[in-house]
């Protein structure tokens, strides 16, 4: 993968597999302490501390189209290649939380990429999941919680064009002004 906001996709669909119906994506630029977090929660089916200790494997998956799974081992090498670290920490039947690390200055780090159009194709595909996203840039932040815009737009699907160009501009205008607050440099798009 080139860029990490393909990693939160398929962490996310993992996710989605594993039965959760809430979802919270964190960005966290930290750059005081040099370090790039991403961490991905969910209220899916867990897993049992032996299936957790192995999820790294690429030869452990859930899925029955193919016998090796290598999301989560490619997602934890690209941290540790960047002088980080990955961590998985889950419970059966309350959800996962998988978090990486990255030193953010790392010449081996991936950018970020596209994480508007990342959080729009998993918002569309999985309308009943809630979607929370919370982008940090030192002490600033942007929440985007989909829950309120699906109260307020009463059965009016998500996939309007209309829709969709809101939520697109709210989630680039948020980071932005995230990233205006803190001074520093947004990553080019890939």
């Amino acid at each position: 993968m080139r860029e990490l906001a393909l990693h939160i996709l398929d962490i996310a669909e993992n996710s989605i597999s594993a039965g959760a119906n809430k979802i919270k994506i964190t960005v966290n630029e930290n750059c005081a302490n040099d370090l790039l977090s991403i961490i991905i929660e969910d209220n899916g089916k867990g897993m049992d501390e032996a299936t957790a200790a192995r999820i790294s494997d690429p030869f452990l998956t859930s899925r029955t189209t193919r016998k090796v799974g290598l999301g989560i081992p490619f997602f934890k090498a690209a941290a540790e290649a960047c002088d980080g670290d990955f961590n998985i920490e889950s419970k059966l039947g309350v959800g996962t939380t998988v978090q990486a690390d990255f030193k953010h200055s790392h010449i081996d780090r991936m950018p970020l990429g596209d994480i508007s159009s990342t959080l729009q194709t998993l918002l569309l595909g999985t309308p009943d999941v809630n979607w929370v996203f919370e982008y940090q840039v030192d002490s600033d932040s942007f929440v985007f919680d989909d829950k309120p815009i699906k109260e307020t737009l009463d059965g009016v699907p998500l996939t309007e064009p209309a829709v969709i160009r809101y939520i697109r501009e709210m989630i680039d205008q948020g980071i932005q002004d995230v990233h205006k607050k803190a001074s520093i440099q947004i990553e080019p798009r890939l």
